[in-house]
């Protein structure tokens, strides 16, 4: 009897050892007020990178404050993708909490107001079929990161993945 209860509480300890580094690494992942809220990997249409008639302004990430105090300024903070492709925040975007803001694609102009910056670049950042989504702080430590597949993730089929809500 003894050699069961003993044996059970290796068992139970040995599990416990197992969950509670994955556990604390996930939650160490998500220490940034700033997330990623959603992403439309695949543009609307027939995808065009053309800097005039294309549609890469319709690919975008959307990051929020997740906060409920604290205004984040995104001066700094880095978005990449699987292959290493990256886009860097050099002006001062200032979120509120619960505001948020669309990373798109293309040329345009920069608003705080209509929560916009675009990467001026008119060539497509996410992979339509899969990729990584990177969030980095000015620090350099990862704020945020998500995988997806469009098989997987994108059940409706409409080119649009949703995170932390």
């Amino acid at each position: 009897m003894r050699t069961r209860s003993i044996l059970a509480a290796a068992v139970t300890a040995g599990t416990l050892a197992a969950i509670v580094p994955a556990a604390s690494a996930h939650a160490a992942e998500y220490n940034s007020a700033l997330k990623v809220r959603g992403i439309q990997y695949d543009a609307p249409g027939r995808d065009s990178n053309s800097c005039s008639s294309g549609n890469t302004d319709e690919e975008y990430l959307t990051v929020k404050n997740y906060s409920s105090s604290a205004t984040v300024n995104l001066k700094g903070y880095v978005v990449k993708d699987a292959a290493g492709n990256r886009f860097a925040f050099t002006a001062n975007h200032y979120l509120q909490p619960g505001d948020y803001i669309k990373l798109r694609g293309g040329h345009g102009t920069d608003s705080d107001a209509k929560n916009v910056v675009y990467r001026d670049n008119c060539n497509f950042l996410w992979n339509n079929d899969k990729d990584t989504i990177y969030l980095y702080k000015p620090s350099g430590s990862r704020a945020d990161v998500h995988s997806y597949t469009k098989r997987d993730h994108d059940r409706d089929g409409n080119g649009y993945i949703g995170y932390h809500g």
